[in-house]
């Protein structure tokens, strides 16, 4: 089965490949979100479960996926070789400190008073979205990147590694997807319009996954630094966003144990397959 699919992502072009990927992972955000057609509450049990393996995948397909490669590929020894993936992973957390600090959005498990960024009057349903996708344009931009380094014939760069990526990432849309939707749905807002905003949500992913697999086959030069910007963006949303609202109720250990479990998925997804 997984043969086939790098089969199929061997013979279209890679930015088309990153097109698909990134297409696929939006869709099993709506996948998620479908779950409000079923059920009108979660457990926060299984909420706090499902976010905690969300930043356990991202956290193993930072390294695995992205820090690693970088290096690999970058030149010279000692710390001329890690300076690469030092600026990018730098830059890219700083590039989610900027888009944390000054677009409005709102934590799931915040009240409407402890919405971040500039000051807005924009409704709760609106801030929510935004916050998810916060989580999702390094998440589409890193399965971009990759793709983009096929594309420029990096050796480091392989279709087996990208689609690993974004079936790791594809994984852990799921309970985004549940995670927008449901408490909307919680609040009084319908099925429909509950389920179009949690799949909303990772609409971005395709955008972003676009742009850094046109931007790296242009500019090869710079994917060891946008491989390394992708990480330090998802390990800045997993510190500052993920983990914080897992630990706000009495769940933390269930948390705990999701974050381990997407660990270990995506990590042995990417050695085992990459």
């Amino acid at each position: 089965m997984f043969d086939s699919i790098i089969s199929f992502f061997e013979k279209v072009d890679p930015v088309i490949g990153a097109l698909i990927a990134t297409t696929f992972t939006w869709l099993v955000t709506a996948l998620g979100a479908s779950l409000v057609f079923f059920f009108k509450t979660m457990k926060r049990s299984v909420l706090d479960g499902m976010l905690g393996f969300t930043g356990g995948v991202m956290v193993a397909a930072s390294f695995w996926s992205l820090l690693a490669p970088a290096i690999a590929m970058s030149d010279g020894e000692g710390f001329t070789k890690v300076i690469p993936a030092a600026v990018g992973f730098g830059l890219g957390a700083l590039f989610l400190f900027a888009l944390d600090k000054y677009l409005p959005h709102l934590h799931i498990n915040f009240k409407q008073s402890e919405t971040e960024g500039v000051e807005t009057n924009w409704h709760r349903t609106t801030l929510l979205v935004l916050a998810i996708t916060l989580h999702n344009i390094p998440e589409g931009l890193a399965v971009g990147v990759l793709f983009g380094g096929v594309a420029a014939g990096i050796p480091e760069a392989s279709i087996a590694g990208a689609v690993i990526l974004a079936i790791g990432i594809g994984i852990q849309n799921f309970p985004e997807g549940v995670a927008v939707s449901m408490p909307l749905r919680r609040q009084g807002v319908s099925r429909k319009k509950s389920f179009f905003y949690g799949q909303l949500s990772a609409i971005v992913e395709p955008i972003a996954g676009v742009i850094g697999a046109l931007a790296v086959t242009f500019f090869t030069p710079i994917l060891p630094y946008a491989l390394a910007f992708a990480a330090g963006a998802m390990i800045f949303v997993v510190v500052e966003e993920v983990i914080p609202e897992t630990q706000l109720d009495k769940y933390t250990d269930i948390a705990t144990l999701g974050f381990i479990g997407g660990f270990l998925v995506m990590m042995t997804l990417d050695v085992a397959l990459g």
